[in-house]
């Protein structure tokens, strides 16, 4: 029914559209179309200074009203964030300038130079000088913004630093599981057809390899990150495209399926630290995807806790890997109850005898 309303609703505004061209036609035609040709010219040389002036007030009211909902410049929480922001800023300089000078030009152009019987227009062919300018110039700004570009691209996308942490991110529709090696600092090998919910290995980890046995599975809480540590991300997914997006970390990068991808940076500021720094005691870190990827799409959201890394230990030591999950009778604590229950029943034994 909705679709069928807005359907109609089209259509009466395409008749309504036909019919006001159709009259202003049969006025052109009744009043003279030279007449009509140069009223409309002045009406609309009017329009689009008046567009130009509440254009310009609308972009500065829409700034002053609704700029603190969006990311500010200087806010960024990683040192690849710092380049990213660094880059937008320099981009929105030159842009700003370049579209401030030439949608001025442009409008008031229309309307000074409006058509006129008093006036004669200045027919302008060529301009060698000219083209070498307006050719030459933005060819010079615009390689530099490319080469500030590439030299921040080719950091933030070089290979992550040796001591590095790493964690593993796979999404699936519609939510995002973590993995983190243990002792050991390797992250175990994966098969997809291994993957079995109902046998506690969601990721498809190869038991048989021993790296396995002390990977920590994360699976509905926060991703956990130390500040000033460098993290590499090793992002996967189970079904269709995502995309890690990271906005506070100014960093993002497609979850594809067979074929992992990585990113990596540095946190620089706690959780804590960007409540008092943003003034929000409910401030947390996203991670979102950033690709449409299904129905549920908008819910695919997590939260990452950036931290100390004493907090980062005491978090990990309250984990137990997944294999534990997959095999409980190779659970130290399980064996340790076991042997303590044997103890107990035997201690006991005797004094019923």
């Amino acid at each position: 029914m909705q679709t069928l309303f807005i359907v109609v609703i089209l259509l009466l505004g395409f008749l309504i559209t036909f019919q006001i061209a159709k009259a202003s036609e049969y006025v052109s035609v009744m009043r003279g179309e030279e007449k009509s040709r140069k009223q409309n010219n002045r009406i609309n040389a009017f329009l689009l200074l008046v567009f130009l002036i509440g254009g310009m007030i609308g972009v500065y009211y829409c700034n002053e009203r609704l700029g603190g909902k969006i990311l500010q410049m200087g806010s960024s929480a990683s040192d690849h964030g710092v380049d990213v922001d660094m880059m937008m800023k320099i981009t929105l300089i030159i842009t700003g300038i370049v579209f401030v000078i030439t949608q001025t030009l442009l409008f008031w152009f229309s309307y000074k130079y409006q058509a006129s019987d008093t006036r004669k227009a200045f027919y302008f062919p060529h301009n060698n000088k000219l083209e070498v300018i307006w050719t030459v110039i933005p060819a010079i700004v615009l390689t530099v913004m490319v080469g500030f570009g590439l030299f921040y691209w080719f950091r933030i996308t070089s290979e992550a630093p040796g001591n590095a942490m790493v964690v593993e991110v796979t999404g699936s529709q519609f939510k995002w599981e973590f993995r983190y090696p243990g002792k050991d600092k390797i992250l175990g090998k994966k098969y997809f057809k291994e993957i079995n919910e109902a046998n506690n290995n969601p990721l498809g980890q190869l038991w048989d390899d021993p790296a396995n046995h002390d990977d920590i599975y994360v699976s509905g809480e926060d991703m956990h990150l130390v500040v000033n540590k460098p993290v590499k991300l090793v992002i996967n997914s189970k079904d269709v495209i995502h995309d890690v997006g990271l906005a506070q970390f100014r960093m993002k990068m497609d979850a594809v399926p067979g074929t992992p991808t990585s990113i990596w940076f540095t946190p620089t500021k706690t959780t804590l630290q960007m409540k008092k720094e943003m003034n929000d005691p409910e401030f947390v870190y996203e991670i979102s995807c950033d690709q449409m990827c299904g129905k549920g799409h908008f819910s695919m959201r997590g939260t990452i806790v950036v931290e100390t890394q004493e907090e980062f230990d005491r978090w990990m030591v309250a984990k137990k890997p997944k294999y534990y999950a997959a095999f409980p009778e190779k659970d130290p604590d399980a064996m340790k109850a076991k042997a303590d229950t044997v103890k107990t029943i035997a201690a006991v034994m005797p004094q019923k005898k």
